[in-house]
């Protein structure tokens, strides 16, 4: 009789995992398309951004950063997954797009502020050709007001507006950024040597004052072509 009960056991065991292993088989199966579809998604995406992005090489103007620039941007969002990105100064958009396109594999998407009316409006334009409007809430807005009105928080800003303003962003800034998150300015390098009398920057000084925070760690970028100052907001232990 024990010997019945055993193989009857046995049988439930074994079918019991054919059916395991069945079920398994069927999610994984149904979860292949959509990754399939989520990889020809982007891979039309890229195709897109880049095709845009080559159309218009050496073309921008209105104080947007060189490509160089661009692609540094791009790596540090990858290279920390941030998704909550905000820019302070959008021009006619070329840096949102390397920001957006990065934020596009991450999951996340960015805030920029524009002020100038006819710089915002092609900056809509460029980002609808590039196909990256979904992932950008653009603002057609003095910085100055709506910075100090965004909640937050951020894990990723990027500060390239009126220079003489930086130390205000960053100090109405500074509260919202996520541990982690970073800060970066544009048209910012290191410092020269101080000397009496010697003229100092408003980008100069702004660079001195995230460098005297203790609670971030502050450099200038190597392989940046206008100066891109990063300060990484630290983790609390």
């Amino acid at each position: 009789m024990r010997l019945f009960e055993e193989i009857e056991m046995g049988t439930m065991k074994k079918g019991f995992s054919m059916v395991l292993v069945l079920l398994l088989g069927t999610l994984f199966a149904s979860a292949l398309p959509c990754s399939a579809q989520d990889r020809e998604l982007n891979s039309a995406l890229d195709a897109k951004v880049k095709a845009f992005l080559g159309k218009m090489k050496n073309h921008w103007h209105d104080w947007n950063v060189p490509e160089e620039d661009g692609r540094i941007l791009y790596n540090i969002i990858l290279q920390n997954r941030y998704k909550r990105a905000l820019e302070v100064g959008t021009s006619t958009g070329h840096s949102a797009v390397w920001i957006a396109w990065a934020l596009s594999k991450t999951g996340g998407r960015l805030i920029t502020i524009e002020i100038d009316e006819n710089r915002y409006r092609q900056a809509l334009a460029n980002f609808k050709e590039a196909g990256l409007s979904e992932y950008i809430d653009a603002r057609n807005a003095d910085a100055h007001q709506l910075v100090s009105d965004l909640p937050g928080p951020f894990d990723f800003v990027f500060i390239d507006a009126d220079k003489d303003w930086y130390i205000n962003y960053a100090k109405a800034l500074v509260p919202r950024i996520e541990p982690g998150g970073c800060v970066t300015a544009h048209n910012v390098e290191e410092p020269a040597p101080a000397y009496r009398g010697a003229y100092v920057s408003d980008t100069d000084r702004y660079y001195q004052y995230m460098k005297d925070r203790t609670d971030f760690e502050t450099s200038v970028q190597p392989g940046s072509r206008a100066g891109i100052a990063t300060s990484y907001k630290k983790r609390i232990r």
